[in-house]
C-alpha cells in the first residue's frame, strides 16, 4: 500500500512540473494545476507515512499557490503542514516557522481572524514542549483579534498567556499581562471576571512579594460595580490584613476557603513570603496560595 500511494505521488508531481512547462502556445506556468496537483502528491506521502517528502509537495504546493497570488490558499497549506510535522516532536520548532509565515499571509489577504486562530492553534500544540513559544503565540494572536476590536478574543487568550508566565515564574510579566486583561474585561463590562482577576493579582504580587502593589490592585477594583463587599473582595481584604499582621491562621482560612480553593485548576502553588505566615509552612500544602489565571 505505501509503495502505491508513494508511486501515486510521483505520478502527480510528474503532472506538476508538466503544468508548469510553457510552449509557444502557453505563455504562462498554469501555477493553479501545479499547486493542486503537489496537493494531491502531498497527501498521497502522508498516507504512506512519508513525512519528509509530504513536508517537501506541501511547501510546493504553498509556493505556486503564492506564485498565482492566491494568498489564503498558500496559507492555509502552510498551516497543514503543522500537522505533518508534529508527527517528529523535533520538527515542531519548524512547523511553528510555517505557522507564523501562513500568519503573515492571512494578514496580507485581509483575514486576520485566520490569521490569529491558526496562532492559537500552534499555541495549543507547541505547550507541551515550549511553554516560552506558547506565550508568544498566544500574545501575538491577542494582538491581533486586539487591532480588530474583538475583545472577547483576545482577552481570552491573553488569559492563556498570563497562566503560562505564572508556570514559568516570570511573575512581573504575568502581573502586567493580569492588568491588561483586567483592563479588557473592564471595558467589555464583564466585572465578574474583573474580581478574579484582582484575586489573582493579588496573589501574584504577594508572591513577588509586593504587598503595596497587591493592596493597590483592591482598592483600584472598590471603583468596579459590585466589587466593594463582594466575596471576592471580602476574602483579598481579609487575606491582606493577614497578610500585614503575620497572622497565619487568617491566611490559612483564607487560602483554604471555596473561593481559592476550588477554582478550575491551571495551579501554581506560592508560600506569602513574609516571616511570620511562612511559619510551619511545611505542615500542609494548604498554607501555600494557590495561584489560579482563568482563560474563562
Amino acid at each position: 500500500m505505501a509503495a502505491q500511494k508513494i508511486n501515486e505521488a510521483h505520478e502527480h508531481i510528474a503532472k506538476a512540473e508538466k503544468c508548469l512547462k510553457t510552449s509557444l502556445t502557453k505563455w504562462k506556468p498554469d501555477y493553479d494545476s501545479a499547486a493542486s496537483e503537489y496537493a494531491k502528491a502531498a497527501v498521497c506521502f502522508k498516507n504512506a507515512k512519508q513525512y519528509e517528502q509530504a513536508k517537501d509537495a506541501y511547501l510546493k504546493e504553498a509556493e505556486y499557490h503564492t506564485e498565482n497570488k492566491t494568498l489564503f490558499h498558500a496559507a492555509n497549506t502552510l498551516v497543514t503542514l503543522l500537522f505533518v510535522l508534529r508527527q517528529e516532536q523535533k520538527k515542531m520548532p519548524e512547523a511553528i516557522q510555517y505557522i507564523e509565515k501562513a500568519c503573515m499571509m492571512y494578514m496580507e489577504n485581509g483575514t486576520p481572524d485566520t490569521a490569529a486562530m491558526a496562532l492559537d492553534r500552534a499555541g495549543k500544540l507547541i505547550e507541551p514542549i515550549n511553554l516560552e513559544k506558547a506565550v508568544d503565540l498566544y500574545q501575538k494572536a491577542a494582538g491581533v483579534f486586539e487591532n480588530e476590536d474583538r475583545l472577547r478574543q483576545a482577552v481570552e487568550l491573553l488569559g492563556k498567556a498570563s497562566r503560562l508566565l505564572v508556570r514559568l515564574k516570570r511573575l512581573d510579566e504575568a502581573a502586567v499581562a493580569l492588568q491588561k486583561e483586567k483592563n479588557m474585561y473592564k471595558e467589555i463590562e464583564n466585572f465578574p471576571m474583573c474580581f478574579k482577576k484582582t484575586t489573582a493579582q493579588v496573589l501574584i504580587h504577594l508572591h513577588r512579594g509586593d504587598y503595596v502593589a497587591a493592596d493597590k490592585c483592591v482598592r483600584e477594583s472598590y471603583s468596579l460595580p459590585g466589587y466593594s463587599g463582594s466575596e471576592d473582595c471580602v476574602a483579598m481584604e481579609t487575606l491582606l490584613q493577614g497578610y500585614d499582621e503575620q497572622d497565619e491562621d487568617q491566611v490559612y482560612r483564607v487560602c483554604n476557603s471555596p473561593l481559592l480553593k476550588y477554582m478550575d485548576n491551571d495551579v501554581s502553588t506560592a508560600d506569602p513570603g513574609s516571616p511570620g505566615v511562612q511559619k510551619n509552612r511545611t505542615k500542609t500544602r494548604n498554607s501555600a496560595f494557590r495561584v489560579y489565571i482563568s482563560s474563562s
